[in-house]
């Protein structure tokens, strides 16, 4: 279901965003990445609430039905959290934040007024998402990741209503267009606030007082706000530096990019999505071998399923934004290509991060992390002050990435009882021959095969077929070949009941 979820979504995000950069064009289009941008960087704090809920009620569900009274407790006192923290990011947002906007962004003056509007809408936007968060956590605490799929085919369908009503509006286009996302944003998450209250009894608001738990939940996410601050500025916070430094073509490139790497993590998302909640599962009813087999087959599916897609993208990434947007932004290509790299590396990264968020005990690990990560706005920050291309800032991003996830190996051991040898034997190094073997023939190809539809179609089709293959003779040990067939034999099956 995660799956159709994501082919409905990539199709009409592709072809919206053609439809609303030709709209908008360049400069208003690069003005809503970085307006967007900001008020993002201000809303970690739901980052790191949504973390928290999800541990927690995912926590309280692996301990068993009779479990309910907590597992009711828990929601509620999140939801009380959230709220305080949507009146604390409002106050934030309508002075800080405003002041930032006005005053640091290099904004063409005449669309001054079009980027506060804007920017008003996208606020709305972050604190309506702040108060739906705790009854996304419960369904995906409950593993319900069909409704994820029916919601959105809604979502899907105003998304093609924005991307035509912006085409034709006569009022300013910028304007219109945060104005019309806001309200999407605001369909959606009513949705799921209903189909929770109606399924789920935890769900049902009540006053609670518990002094432990309201303690315990917030420094849980005192700690994951600080992780997801590293998060932002690993990605807004390169956002505010192009910014800072260019032009707001620098950051239109940057939201092409943006878009393309959606296409390509959601691939990992999906599946992590599903899996995530059972790692925690597994934590909190002790099985920890499970748990380990869990974290090493899912880092390296993560892995292989963003780079099989990412493959063909990566050589072939020219000819497919010219053919998406009818053009090529200066740097669109080159940040895309360094996205992904971003983007498969952190792919590896997720299984471990939900088992160190799975024992509770975060505080060292996201101290450590964090700082890491959020490195990234200093370090970027220099190498643009020294003169450097706008590229820089995607490679050190890339080092800091890097050197994040084996620090999380580290941290995951003095953990639990993990074993990091085994898994960069098994995981890493075996994630690195199959990338290294999978670009070969698809680069030889594209160097010596001349451009055009017909070349770059057959090159992209040899990239799938190889990289895939690649995975199973290269990647995939026994086991996980067996486990590979099993699933799709499971899924072939169910297909034929249903026809």
């Amino acid at each position: 279901m995660l799956y159709i979820r994501m082919f409905v979504l990539m199709i009409i995000s592709l072809f919206t965003s053609r439809v609303i950069l030709q709209s908008l064009g360049i400069t208003d289009y690069g003005i809503y990445n970085v307006v967007a941008g900001v008020v993002s960087l201000m809303g970690l704090l739901n980052s790191a609430m949504s973390v928290s809920t999800q541990r927690y009620l995912t926590f309280e569900l692996g301990k068993g039905e009779s479990n309910f009274s907590q597992l009711h407790k828990t929601f509620n006192i999140s939801f009380a959290i959230y709220v305080l923290l949507g009146i604390l990011f409002l106050v934030i947002a309508e002075t800080v934040g405003l002041w930032f906007v006005n005053a640091k962004l290099v904004i063409p003056e005449e669309r001054l007024v079009a980027a506060n509007w804007c920017y008003q809408f996208c606020t709305i936007s972050v604190i309506n998402s702040l108060l739906v968060n705790p009854y996304n956590a419960s369904i995906i605490a409950h593993e319900k990741m069909d409704i994820y799929a029916y919601v959105s085919i809604v979502e899907a369908i105003l998304k093609l209503g924005i991307a035509y009503a912006i085409y034709i509006s006569p009022i300013d286009r910028l304007i219109s267009y945060g104005f019309l996302y806001m309200v999407m944003s605001l369909i959606v998450t009513m949705i799921y606030r209903i189909y929770c209250t109606r399924h789920f009894k935890e769900c049902k608001l009540k006053w609670f007082s518990d002094k432990k738990l309201f303690k315990e939940l917030a420094s849980y996410s005192g700690w994951n706000l600080f992780g997801s601050a590293a998060g932002l500025a690993k990605s807004q916070g390169v956002n505010i530096l192009l910014n800072m430094f260019f032009n707001p073509a620098v950051n239109a490139a940057r939201g092409i990019a943006v878009q393309i790497d959606y296409v390509i993590t959601v691939f990992s998302s999906n599946f992590y999505s599903a899996v995530r909640p059972q790692i925690t599962k597994y934590y909190a009813s002790n099985e920890m071998d499970e748990m380990t087999k869990l974290i090493f087959r899912s880092s390296k599916m993560n892995f292989f399923l963003i780079l099989i897609i990412a493959v063909p993208i990566l050589v072939e990434a020219p000819y497919l934004i010219n053919l998406w947007l009818g053009q090529i932004p200066e740097y669109a290509v080159e940040f895309s290509r360094l996205s992904i790299v971003i983007s498969i590396i952190t792919a590896m990264s997720t299984p471990i991060m939900t088992a160190a968020h799975s024992t509770g005990r975060i505080a060292f690990y996201q101290s450590v992390v964090g700082t890491i990560l959020i490195l990234t706005v200093p370090a970027g920050y220099w190498v643009l002050k020294m003169g450097y291309s706008p590229t820089s800032v995607y490679v050190v991003s890339i080092l800091t990435t890097l050197i994040g996830y084996f620090v999380r190996l580290l941290i995951l051991k003095s953990l639990m009882p993990f074993p990091v040898k085994q898994y960069i034997k098994e995981v890493f190094i075996v994630n690195i021959i199959v990338a290294v073997i999978s670009l070969l023939l698809p680069i030889y190809l594209h160097a010596e095969l001349h451009c055009g539809i017909i070349s770059s179609v057959f090159t992209m089709l040899v990239a799938i077929i190889w990289t895939g293959t690649i995975i199973y003779f290269v990647g995939l040990n026994k086991e996980e070949k067996m486990f590979l067939i099993h699933a799709i034999n499971k899924v072939l099956i169910k297909m034929h009941k249903a026809h």
